[in-house]
């Protein structure tokens, strides 16, 4: 399983999430925090290559 960094948008600590596979890109998913608890969306979506790339964003962004 692949996994990629992201940063929390709350506490600024990094921790590493799980990708989906290209073919079900691009999508959003609730999550939380894997240090401080504080719910996010973490998106994720994919190039041309099948490269997926993920990011959080607190829920009121």
């Amino acid at each position: 399983m692949s996994t990629h960094p992201v940063t929390c948008p709350t506490c600024f600590e990094e921790f590493e999430v799980p990708l989906p596979s290209p073919d079900e890109t691009p999508c959003e998913v609730d999550y939380d925090c894997e240090v401080c608890c504080r719910p996010m969306l973490i998106a994720f979506d994919s190039d041309e290559d099948g490269e997926v790339s993920a990011w959080a964003r607190g829920l009121g962004e």
